[in-house]
């Protein structure tokens, strides 16, 4: 069926998506440090966080507005010490990009866990799930051998379809994409105990989203990383911690 449609609908979709993306504004990624320690006491656990334009905060003003901001500060909270943790992310980046962008980094930086954001460029640039699976695959071989990260989170891709900025039928099809998307991606971190991913229901309505209605506005980005600290002090870090402890 999404095929069938794409086909009918093709020259309405490269119609629509040319005039939204000539009508969105583009809007700068979070200003503000982009590693450094939250909590007090002695660092407990250090954070790698990735990705494309949500995990480089578009939308909001600072990164304390942002993913990282808000799951590190939260993280904090409940691991009981200090996060050291560094963000490596950049507007439009697949996720092919991004692992060659962390691949590429020189020294590596070493993590205990890290967490990425990725998925809507993928669907955007039409690449099949099965590529991008292949891509994630890369990108956690490379944390596990080069950075010696235990667990990689993924977070989830979000609810396309409700992005107020996409006509229809455009946003019924690119949303459809990121479920196919999402649904794969939980398929394979599911036979992993080394990767997971977290559904987040995402209410997105104009008055949670960035001035595009296109990015996340500081709610969304709050309830993101509420859920991210909560996953990984409940069911990533008592795993994890003893090894982090004996570095």
């Amino acid at each position: 069926m999404g095929l069938a449609a794409k086909l009918v609908l093709g020259p309405l979709l490269v119609a629509q998506a040319l005039a939204t993306r000539r009508r969105l504004p583009r809007l700068p990624e979070a200003d503000g440090a982009r590693e450094g320690v939250a909590g007090d006491g002695p660092v407990a656990l250090r954070l790698l966080i990735g990705g494309d334009s949500s995990a480089a905060g578009v939308g909001v003003a600072t990164q304390d507005q942002a993913l990282a901001g808000h799951t590190v500060r939260a993280l904090a909270e409940r691991v009981g010490g200090a996060v050291a943790w560094r963000l490596v992310a950049r507007s439009g980046l697949t996720t092919a990009q991004c692992a060659d962008l962390l691949i590429e980094a020189a020294p590596p930086w070493r993590a205990d866990i890290a967490v990425f954001a990725l998925g809507v460029n993928d669907v955007i640039d039409l690449v099949p799930p099965r590529r991008a699976l292949a891509a994630r695959e890369r990108l956690v071989a490379h944390l596990r051998e080069r950075c010696g990260v235990r667990h990689v989170v993924f977070m989830p891709l979000p609810p396309v379809h409700r992005f107020p900025a996409l006509p229809q039928p455009l946003r019924w099809v690119m949303g459809a994409d990121a479920r196919r998307h999402d649904a794969a991606l939980a398929r394979w971190a599911a036979r992993r105990d080394d990767v997971s991913h977290i559904p987040i229901d995402l209410p997105l309505d104009p008055k949670v989203m960035a001035s595009d209605g296109f990015h996340p506005g500081e709610p969304v980005y709050r309830l993101c990383g509420l859920a991210l600290a909560d996953h990984i002090a409940a069911h990533v870090w008592p795993r994890v911690a003893p090894t982090a402890r004996a570095r």
